[in-house]
């Protein structure tokens, strides 16, 4: 079965860095785009980034652009993302998301925080 499994949150000052993984089993990693997401309290789940399944296209929210870089690992069933000059409105539960055969998957969840 899919199983998506994200690692990496945690409370980092406002300026820092992040970077969150998700481990992937129980399909061909190598042949999915993969997304992450992210939901703060009281608001709707909002798509991050996304890379296709080679890694040559890679799309971002505007709220992110120039500061989060999303990538992967075929080789290690990963996808990363690399997350800069965080913001306290980055504050959310970020999740990684697969579409396989029109079912959405995903993982558990990593917290992050932002906060002086």
């Amino acid at each position: 079965q899919v199983q998506l499994v994200e690692s990496g949150g945690g409370l980092v000052q406002p300026g820092g860095s992040l970077r969150l993984s998700c481990a992937a089993s129980g399909f061909t990693f190598s042949m999915y785009a993969m997304r992450w997401y992210r939901q703060a309290p009281g608001k709707e789940r909002e798509l991050v980034a996304a890379i296709s399944s080679g890694g040559g296209s890679r799309n971002y929210a505007d709220s992110v652009k120039g500061r989060f870089t999303i990538s992967r690992d075929n080789a290690k069933n990963t996808v990363y993302l690399q997350m800069n000059s965080l913001k306290p409105e980055d504050t959310a539960v970020y999740f990684c998301n697969v579409v396989r055969r029109s079912s959405d998957y995903w993982g558990q969840g990593t917290q992050v925080t932002v906060s002086s």
